[in-house]
């Protein structure tokens, strides 16, 4: 017998959409600002709750921390 547990993948709007907002950011600023591969999906995706890969977590972080010019934890911007 195969038992499967489901992740949840839709986890809601994130933290990082509201900080976003809150600093007159678009999805363009970030893929700009980024010294590292990420696109307007990547953004899209982490601001809409889609659940995403440490690693995709971090350079979108790195983006937010150039665009704004302050420093982010993982904690502040994802709830997961």
């Amino acid at each position: 017998m195969k038992i499967e547990m489901e992740i949840e993948r839709n986890l809601g709007e994130q933290p990082i959409a509201r900080i976003m907002a809150e600093a007159g950011l678009k999805a363009q600023d970030l893929v700009a600002r980024s010294t590292e591969h990420i696109t307007h999906k990547m953004v899209s995706r982490a601001c809409k709750g889609r659940r995403l890969t440490t690693h995709v977590q971090v350079k979108i972080r790195n983006a937010m921390d150039r665009a704004t010019g302050k420093e982010y934890s993982l904690k502040e911007l994802f709830t997961y």
